[in-house]
């Protein structure tokens, strides 16, 4: 429960619940370099059109960057406008970088007495410890409680790929590369595998999305669904940047909560 709260604040990331329905991500300008400390630069944003800057910006205080040593490095000449922040950075070691951000929290929603739906914590609202036992009533009508896992996440590589930053931390809600994130090509088929706290994500629904969204009639979305294993696999149709969006639930929540919510957000370059 402390590890929850502690963690709890959506708006900490940028963007209050109510965001939801927008998609978040986090783009670099380039994923495959070869030189001497290289310079990447990168957008954040929350946007309701793929890789458009035309809702809000994504907050950097909440998003990390580690080297290919599993170190965590500094976001560099940072800046938060209206509909996106930016930042960059030097690549000083050669090999795969990680660069997003992660939280753990807990949500609610139930029916009052009038019948009308509330829901916790209300937008724009940090969460405090002790906030989810004095607001949240415990014998309310249709009460769901979650427990919801977000990561928004990108991969960069200097040099030849490493696999030190792939390697999942088996908390919440997660997206392992079996291919290499930054070793992908167009019409080959790349490997991913889903899991919650370390266990299979099974059943869990995925959206890709190729960048250029606003000069097509459809989104030619591809959808797929993680096996018995949490694993799926993608087969990119053409090179470019790819918005791969992942979403599952089950009924293992950690109390007081009751359901377990995951939600995952990759910007993937294939060449």
């Amino acid at each position: 429960m402390k590890k929850l709260t502690l963690a709890a604040a959506l708006v900490a990331l940028g963007f209050a619940t109510a965001a939801d329905a927008h998609r978040a991500w986090i783009k670099p300008d380039a994923t495959v370099l070869s030189k001497e400390n290289a310079w990447v630069t990168f957008d954040a944003v929350v946007s309701n059109e793929i890789f458009a800057r035309d809702h809000v910006a994504l907050r950097l205080d909440s998003i990390n960057a580690f080297a290919p040593d599993g170190q965590k490095i500094e976001l560099e000449n940072t800046h938060t406008g209206r509909l996106r922040s930016v930042f960059d950075l030097q690549l000083t070691q050669s090999g795969t970088y990680k660069i997003g951000l992660a939280s753990t929290s807990l949500q609610a929603r139930w029916v009052d007495e009038n019948g009308d739906r509330k829901f916790w914590p209300g937008r724009g609202v940090t969460p405090k410890p002790g906030d989810f036992e004095r607001d949240v009533p415990k014998q309310a009508k249709d009460l769901v409680v979650s427990e919801y896992s977000r990561r928004v996440e990108t991969y960069v590589t200097n040099g030849a790929p490493t696999d030190t930053v792939l390697a999942p931390s088996n908390q919440g809600f997660e997206l392992t590369p079996v291919t290499h994130p930054n070793d992908l090509y167009a019409q080959e088929a790349a490997q991913f595998k889903l899991t919650y706290n370390g266990e299979p994500a099974v059943g869990a629904e995925v959206t890709v999305i190729k960048d250029g969204m606003r000069y097509r009639d459809q989104q030619d979305e591809i959808t797929l669904v993680s096996d018995s294993n949490g694993e799926f696999e993608v087969t990119w149709p053409e090179a470019g940047q790819y918005f791969i969006e992942i979403s599952y639930e089950d009924d293992h929540g950690q109390a007081p909560a009751t359901v377990r919510r995951g939600s995952y957000s990759g910007v993937f370059e294939v060449l």
